[in-house]
This record gives C-alpha cells, sequence and structure tokens, in this order.
C-alpha cells in the first residue's frame, strides 16, 4: 500500500512545460513537422499545416518553451528545430520519476 501522508514527487519546471507542450494535439502535429530534421521557419509550418502564421507561431514558441524546439533569428525570421538535448532531459527525468513512483 502506498503512504500517502508522503509528499509527492514533483517535476521540475522544464518537465511541466515539457508535459505541458505535449498536452496539445495541435503541438503534437508541430512538432511531428521536424520528424525529418532541418529547420523550419513559422511561415513554413504554417504552409505545410494549413494554419495561420499567429497560430504556428503560438504552437512553435511553447514547443520552444517546453524544451521540444530551438530557435534561431536570421534578420526578421525565426527559424526552429528539434532541440534533442532539451527533449533528452526531460524524457530522462520522467523516467526516473516512473522508475522511483511505479516499479515494475
Amino acid at each position: 500500500m502506498v503512504d500517502v501522508t508522503e509528499a509527492p514527487q514533483q517535476f521540475s519546471p522544464a518537465v511541466r512545460a515539457f508535459l505541458k507542450a505535449l498536452a496539445s494535439e495541435s503541438r503534437q502535429q508541430v512538432l511531428m513537422a521536424f520528424a525529418a530534421g532541418g529547420e523550419l521557419s513559422v511561415g513554413d509550418v504554417a504552409a505545410r499545416l494549413g494554419i495561420g502564421q499567429s497560430t504556428a507561431s503560438e504552437q512553435l514558441a511553447q514547443l520552444r518553451d517546453g524544451g521540444l524546439l530551438a530557435a534561431r533569428r536570421e534578420g526578421k525570421a525565426v527559424y526552429y528545430r528539434a532541440d534533442p538535448v532539451g527533449i533528452s532531459a526531460s524524457l530522462a527525468e520522467l523516467q526516473d520519476h516512473l522508475r522511483s513512483c511505479c516499479p515494475i
């Protein structure tokens, strides 16, 4: 039986942002646009997914804030790419939590 009087282990702010970013099906679809690698601009993402640029920008910002994407600015354009370091760090923390709370 689990002792419910113990304080629950808290996720770091980075992992909470990671989970929040992945909670949206729309953001999952945006993330999949990066599956082939490479960089995409806001306009590229909007065109590929058939969404407005402002919507694409909002979704990309949430994915960036969640550590799933990295961005670089070139003039007025911002280019996004998958962030394997950020993704790996959040996944490692989640795995550690699952090992400690939910042993097989």
